[in-house]
């Protein structure tokens, strides 16, 4: 290799280095978008897309808004305190401890049923991919499916073993980046029509069956209570201190707008291409062949890409979400090497295989699973609110108006969203 060529490959490294670093000043919310963005979303985003057009995007917008006020209250408890969330319920809050259970067991039971329809539907994507190419696979699809969510979940579970957070936000920091170029490049694939983009932050339901209950998912999704409750855990796995105080504001931003701007991308490419035609996905990867007309095997390669980027992202963190919330609440620290981090883990594993073992149908589950993560949001928002808003924690930091009005506002959200989803579930079962 003579100089030129040496000093084009340090120049190259030097612009990867750089770029990664600016990436990892996110920092937590790496995790978030993580937590936010997982098949789940993506199916939601992708039904509602297809189904209602851009009908929903005042939802995904009020969610990414209210996000980025609790993100914030959050980070600001846990920079100004130095304690985490569930530790703080117990310790401040008059019957803290029966709250920080409440929220643990549903927050866990949330995760655990997300896991099980993301592992699903990441499963099947890379089955109904591969079977593209190698027809064969074709009547083979149960052993195939079960076979390669086995695979997927070892593999994860194996990552966690490691135990260090700054490898587990490089690896997360790995699949969101993927995740949303290839999302981003599938929006300039196909787009919709602006004035339906701008009529879809006018509030309205759709008033058809599969409405109601696709708005809860929606907020399910996006104002993720398990995000809020994980967060002080990584700020502390960050480092991050009283000084890091705007570096905190800044990554709830920037996170929030993030996964707005993803779940908006891949919503607007679902109303493009199938929405006007008339086609309603069913199946993982119905969108995916929807475009492979317009962009050829490159839609494919891309959409499959975004969608697997976007299951893994999800599933890393999910592993993590019951042993971490149990060690919020016993010491108050972020524990990722312990051996009920591990056992704790394990189990979650176990229990994401239900859809591959009984064969059900992913997005269907996917969607229901979505619509329980609204039921303890309330929950999670009344705790910060008493918490941020005592002089005697926060001191000069107690929160202000304008972050009053927000968690205010959220709450009032929450608590439609989850009389909607309860009407919803109903709905479905009678």
């Amino acid at each position: 290799m003579d100089k030129n060529e040496t000093m084009e490959a340090q120049t190259k490294q030097s612009l990867l280095n750089s770029l990664l670093n600016k990436l990892l000043l996110i920092g937590p919310g790496i995790f978030a978008i993580g937590y936010t963005i997982g098949t789940g979303s993506v199916t939601s985003m992708v039904v509602a897309g297809s189904t209602y057009g851009m009908q929903l995007l005042w939802v995904l917008f009020l969610s990414c808004l209210f996000s980025w006020v609790l993100m914030e209250a959050y980070g600001r408890y846990t920079i100004v305190t130095g304690e985490t969330a569930l530790f703080g319920f117990r310790k401040y809050l008059k019957f803290g401890n029966l709250i920080a259970i409440l929220i643990i067991v549903g927050i866990s039971f949330g995760q655990l049923n997300s896991l099980i329809g993301i592992l699903g539907i990441s499963a099947n994507a890379i089955f109904e991919t591969l079977a593209l190419f190698i027809p064969a696979l074709k009547g083979h699809e149960y052993l195939a499916v079960l076979l390669i969510a086995m695979a997927i979940i070892g593999v994860m579970y194996a990552l966690l073993l490691v135990g260090q957070y700054s490898f587990f936000e490089k690896i997360l920091l790995l699949f969101v980046t993927l995740m949303g170029m290839s999302f981003f490049l599938s929006l300039f694939i196909v787009f919709p029509d602006p004035k339906e983009v701008v009529a879809g932050f006018v509030p309205s339901v759709p008033q058809v069956e599969g409405g109601r209950m696709l708005v809860a998912a929606f907020v399910g999704t996006t104002m993720a209570a398990a995000t809020f409750l994980s967060r002080p855990l990584f700020i502390f796995g960050k480092g991050w201190t009283k000084a890091n105080y705007k570096d905190q504001q800044k990554d709830a931003f920037w996170a929030a707008l993030l996964v707005f701007f993803i779940s908006a991308s891949i919503m607007a490419v679902a109303a493009g291409a199938l929405f006007h035609q008339g086609l309603v996905v069913s199946k993982v990867l119905d969108m995916v062949y929807t475009l492979e007309p317009i962009a050829g095997r490159l839609a494919i390669a891309i959409f499959f890409l975004g969608t697997l980027s976007a299951g893994l992202s999800s599933i890393f963190p999910i592993l993590m979400i019951t042993p971490l919330l149990l060690a919020d609440y016993q010491a108050g620290k972020l524990d990722t090497s312990s051996r009920q981090f591990k056992i704790l883990a394990a189990i979650a594993c176990i229990i994401g295989l239900t859809v591959p073992v009984f064969g059900a149908n992913p997005i269907q589950m996917q969607i229901l699973s979505q619509v329980f993560n609204v039921f303890v949001l309330p929950l999670v928002i009344l705790g910060i609110i008493l918490l941020v808003n005592n002089r005697k924690i926060m001191g000069e930091h107690k929160a202000g108006l304008i972050l009053n009005i927000g968690m205010v506002l959220s709450m009032v959200f929450a608590c439609v969203i989850s009389y909607n989803g309860v009407v919803a579930i109903l709905e479905k079962f009678n």
